[in-house]
């Protein structure tokens, strides 16, 4: 019975007609990454107030380059998702990032932990939502147009967001680094310094010149989408022209180097780096030539295959203010000459009056995308000093990626040592963002002890 059998398979592998059937069956391959591009303009269609600059006193005159949101989806061999959201805009705050992060999750089932919103800090797209209001007194027309701006955005990335999970595909992932010098401390370089300083290799103070890059191709080797990241403002520009300042250069120079690609960029720790010189529009150009210089010669070199395994995770932690103002405090700033000083107090007088206490602490965002074994991606919320991307880099390699403007731009994130020393990042800038004072001097260990209790995890989820 069995050496009949055994005949009958013989023979049916040798029939020429199952050998046929055989053939045209679709081969099965190891599973890897998979990856969805998504992206939509969101340029204003009409005059809105500038974000960043308080100086300003009308709204936007015109354009001059488009400012989008970009979004891609990622997948892997375990069919982990997990969805970046790119912005050309100063920043969001968590009026806008939670609606969106909390559609998204219903509607997809990706966790707060999969979904990483960062902007690039341009300084001259739109104001959003509730984030840095302080620094606006605005007419009720032009309140308006930004709450009208701001629910299409919500409704845009949720869309995006979607779209890109919906555009699933097979790509191959690819990591490696590139190297870019325009950033400058600005803390410790005067700009009119800065010119002679870097002609005689005498700039001071910590930077951050590295640009990761997280290439994606088509199975068949064509290129797809570049995310890449930089630690430097998005400053060169100060017009009343809709702009992506020099990221949106970057991102436009690599698409049109690379047609049909999507190129995403994501800013860095770089709340007290900035492009030197600046002010023309022609350097804004150029350092957004440099930078997408910088990857183009970058994935010419030597890339990492990216395991097809990804990782999230993400947590909230209080992070605490210092000694909060009082009533009488708030009510004698509330008369104040300086108009941003009295506006912030009315927003907290406001708020005591409506029977509610200032809060001691602010639910600060920190997340952590593992790509396979070769990047680990932290994404820390608000405007990041540079001291916290060399401190956790040096404590754990090149292969981390240290993103800010992550998640909620609430502030800026001095570390101990800018804290200390005051000044803008250390302090003055809480009244612009409209916080009740400045962080508690604690700052930077509560945040790199949170941080490591990510990095620490063997398998975060």
């Amino acid at each position: 019975m069995l050496a009949s059998l055994k005949r009958s398979w013989i023979q049916l592998f040798r029939c020429p007609v199952f050998l046929l059937l055989i053939s045209s069956l679709p081969i099965l391959v190891e599973a890897g990454w998979q990856a969805g591009f998504a992206r939509q303009d969101i340029t204003p269609k009409q005059s809105m107030w500038l974000s960043g600059y308080a100086s300003r006193d009308r709204g936007a005159d015109g354009t001059r380059t488009p400012l989008w949101c970009k979004a891609m989806a990622l997948e892997d061999q375990n069919e982990k998702q997990a969805l970046l959201l790119t912005l050309d805009l100063i920043g969001i705050s968590a009026d806008v990032t939670l609606p969106v992060r909390r559609e998204l999750s219903e509607r997809t089932g990706l966790a707060f932990a999969d979904i990483l919103i960062n902007c690039s800090h341009t300084h001259t797209g739109p104001v959003v939502g509730s984030n840095l209001r302080t620094m606006y007194l605005l007419e009720e027309t032009e309140s308006k147009h930004i709450t009208t701006y701001t629910q299409t955005l919500k409704e845009q990335m949720v869309a995006l967001g979607l779209k890109a999970l919906a555009n699933l595909h097979p790509v191959e992932l690819r990591a490696g680094k590139g190297h870019a010098t325009f950033g400058t401390n600005r803390r410790q370089n005067p700009e009119s310094h800065v010119p002679a300083r870097r002609a005689s290799g005498k700039l001071q103070g910590p930077v951050d010149y590295d640009v990761p890059i997280l290439e994606l191709r088509h199975p068949s080797g064509k290129l797809e989408g570049l995310v890449f990241g930089y630690a430097c403002h998005a400053t060169v520009l100060n017009d009343y022209l809709w702009s992506g300042d020099y990221p949106g250069y970057a991102q436009a120079h690599l698409e049109k180097h690379h047609p049909g690609i999507q190129a995403m960029f994501w800013a860095g720790c770089g709340a007290d780096i900035n492009p030197l010189p600046r002010r023309q529009p022609e350097l804004a150009e150029g350092y957004g030539k440099a930078l997408a210089e910088a990857v183009l010669l970058g994935i010419q070199g030597v890339l990492t295959p990216v395991d097809s395994q990804l990782k999230t995770s993400y947590m909230e932690i209080p992070l605490r203010f210092d000694t909060l103002p009082t009533a009488a405090a708030l009510r004698e700033e509330s008369s104040s000459d300086n108009r941003y000083k009295a506006s912030r107090a009315n927003k907290w007088l406001e708020h005591l009056d409506a029977g509610k206490a200032i809060p001691t602490s602010y639910p600060y965002p920190i997340g952590l995308w593992k790509l396979g074994q070769q990047v680990t991606w932290l994404s820390l919320g608000g405007e990041v000093v540079v001291d916290y991307a060399i401190r956790f880099k040096k404590s754990h390699g090149s292969h981390l990626w240290v993103a800010g403007y992550s998640h909620d731009v609430m502030a800026y994130i001095p570390s101990k040592r800018v804290w200390t020393e005051g000044g803008y990042e250390g302090k003055s800038s809480m009244i612009y963002y409209g916080q009740p004072t400045r962080w508690s001097s604690e700052v930077e260990t509560q945040v790199a002890e949170a941080v490591e209790s990510l990095l620490l995890q063997d398998d975060p989820e």
